[in-house]
Parts: structure tokens; sequence; C-alpha cells
């Protein structure tokens, strides 16, 4: 059985990817893609507990070493029990965040040490990368609007404008150095706009699958 594509949707708060990845997911069921939906941290039980954790408010003085590695066990768990074994399936996989969210917020945002990241990265996951990655990029401001109108700020969203801006400079790097897997979007543009934009970078995805 051919192997299933593994699809991660990536950007800073307030970027749209909870309704564009539903639109992403409408698109590849009309292909006729079998279709796991998964997040992160998160996807499995353990990962559901450790996203309370992360994103939750009873440990706000967590170090950032702590957060980072809490992040690589979430991400193990997920991989080895729900992503590759779905992938191996033939299905294909959308990810809402995945290892360059670590990047951007634990590398970019707080400073972490990049070569420490990617050394987890390669115990973690092996060779396991996304095929694809769909980075909904817009101005901090703007997302951060967006974001104050949907809910109470987790853990992550009560930082400063400084650390997001990093946040976005740091996804930007990691888009400009492997532009073959990850697409840029404009996030700042109306919904309808931004899913033109979306199905020009998954359709020819979908030819070449």
């Amino acid at each position: 059985m051919k192997p299933g594509s593994f699809i991660t949707f990536e950007g800073i708060e307030g970027a749209g990817k909870s309704c564009n990845i539903s639109y992403a997911e409408t698109l590849l069921k009309k292909s006729g893609k079998s279709l796991l939906l998964t997040r992160e941290p998160g996807g499995t039980p353990l990962g559901e507990s450790l996203r309370e954790l992360l994103l939750g408010h009873q440990h706000d003085g967590m170090s950032f070493k702590a957060e980072l590695l809490l992040m690589f066990a979430a991400r193990a768990q997920h991989l080895d029990s729900k992503i590759l074994p779905a992938i191996e399936r033939g299905e294909w996989v959308i990810c809402d965040r995945f290892t360059d969210a670590t990047y951007a917020y634990q590398g970019g945002g707080r400073h972490l040490d990049i070569a420490a990241i990617s050394t987890l990265e390669t115990l973690v996951q092996g060779k396991c990368r996304p095929d694809l990655t769909i980075l909904l990029d817009l101005p901090v401001s703007l997302g951060l609007e967006r974001a104050g109108k949907r809910s109470l700020p987790d853990r992550f969203e009560r930082e400063k404008h400084d650390f997001f801006e990093r946040v976005r400079t740091a996804y930007l790097e990691i888009a400009a150095r492997d532009p073959q897997r990850v697409k840029v979007v404009d996030a700042s543009l109306s919904l309808e706009q931004v899913q033109q934009q979306i199905k020009a970078v998954l359709s020819p995805f979908l030819e070449s699958a």
C-alpha cells in the first residue's frame, strides 16, 4: 500500500488555522483521500494532558527547557501511536502545528538553542518530516487582534508583542530555507482570498502525490 502524505499548518495566533484546516479537509476528501486530522501539542490522551500543562496557567513559571521537553514528549507519543501508523495505512494526515512551531516559539520566541531543538527533532522523529507545510502569515498586530476576540488568552497568548514578532520572523526564516516544503499564504486577506491561495497550493500537490 502506498503511504499517505503528511501536511502541517503553521502560523501565529489569529492566523485562522482552524477554519482553513477545515477547508483543506474538504478539498482532500473531495479528491478521495482518507484523512486524519490532529493537532499539537495533543493528538493523543497523553498529548492532550501535556497540552493542558503547556497552555494552561497552573504552571506559568514553567522553565523554557521544561516547556521544550514537554513539547517533544507529546510529539513522540503522537508520532508513534497516531501519525506514523496513519501514514503507513495510506491515510493523509493534516496536523495543526508540528516541529516548525517548536523552532518558531521555543527557538525564536524563547531564544532556546536551535541545535538542541534539532537534536530532539532527530531523536523523536528520525527521518519523518512533513511533506507539505502551509504557513499562514500575517502581521502580529492583526493576529493578536483577531485572537483577542475569540477566547481568553492561554499561557502563550499572554506573551508580549515582541515575542510574537520573533516567532513570526522564525517562521518566515524556515520558509525561506525550505521553499519546496513550506508555502507561505497571506492570511491578512479575506477568508475567501486565503482559501484561494490554499487551493492553489494543494491542487498541484494532490496531482503530484
